[in-house]
């Protein structure tokens, strides 16, 4: 039976690394607080998980692997707009054959005009030369909203929004976020936590703020809450819902902010989009790329 385990792991591993290296590009955008340069300011939170990656031994029981991930946007003519490579480490390992090997994550802020764009990442195993380089493009749209209230991105996060300055680019609004890759919510998760901005919300009493999960099969939660808008500058949302009863598969996350007489009257809303699978493992956050 101990034959049979060691040798399910072994051919798990191997299959693992035969696989392409994988990547994923979640994709927000904030708008641009500066009133003279109009645009928005772009976060692209880039995760590589390192089971598929190959592990090349350094010394006795030392193992490692190494990835270079490429991100380019191009404008609408083809143009390059933004253009930087980054070399990742995963931690060394003493056994090649542990079943969970946690991704590595990074998140870059890019300032940008106005426009039509398309997002462009790729990730090279540096230690395999057939099928070792994977590509991923979106397109990425910015415009200016219209006049009234409107939301930023809705962020989905991992771990609750913790309150307090950071130095890093995981900080925004006065929070420190640990978002979930790509959106995916594994065994153990039993809250989605999400961060949003509102923007041009009209001053006075509070908002009535509405949030509704939902799945294709028509399950469903609610919640309200209460929101009183900052003066002259973005109003941060943060919140959570239990996932309860949710079956698994993709869910829907919409919010909406309601005013005027009675707090009856719909003044933004926007949605995201996730996934839910309690069969599988995903780390609460992948750490920063070192």
């Amino acid at each position: 039976m101990r034959y049979f385990l060691t040798l399910l792991v072994v051919l798990t591993t191997l299959a693992a690394q035969a696989a392409p290296p994988q990547l994923m590009l979640d994709v927000a955008r904030f708008r641009n607080l500066d009133k003279v340069v109009k645009g928005a300011e772009v976060e692209i939170y880039v995760t590589v998980p390192t089971q598929p990656l190959t592990y090349r031994q350094r010394a006795p029981r030392s193992f490692q692997s190494s990835a270079v991930v490429t991100l380019d946007i191009l404008k609408a003519d083809g143009k390059p707009a933004y253009h930087e490579v980054i070399t990742l480490k995963p931690p060394v390992l003493n056994d090649t054959s542990l079943a969970i090997k946690n991704p590595l994550s990074f998140l870059k802020r890019v300032l940008l005009p106005d426009g039509k764009y398309t997002l462009r990442g790729t990730v090279k195993d540096q230690y395999k030369s057939a099928n070792g380089e994977t590509t991923v493009e979106k397109p990425l749209v910015l415009e200016a909203p219209a006049t009234g209230a409107f939301f930023s991105d809705v962020v989905l996060l991992a771990r609750p929004a913790v309150r307090g300055a950071s130095d890093d680019n995981f900080g925004r609004g006065g929070y420190r976020l640990t978002r979930a890759p790509g959106g995916n919510y594994g065994r153990g998760s039993e809250n989605l936590f999400f961060y949003t901005e509102l923007h041009n919300a009209p001053a006075g009493p509070a908002l009535r703020v509405h949030y509704h999960l939902t799945t294709p099969d028509g399950s469903a939660a609610d919640a309200d809450g209460e929101l009183t808008p900052q003066s002259g500058r973005p109003t941060t949302v943060v919140g959570q819902l239990p996932f309860g009863p949710l079956p698994d598969g993709p869910f829907t996350l919409f919010i909406e902010v309601y005013g005027g007489p009675g707090n009856k009257k719909l003044l933004a809303g926007h949605r995201a989009i996730g996934q839910r699978n309690t069969a599988d493992y995903a780390p609460a956050g992948a750490p920063a790329a070192r």
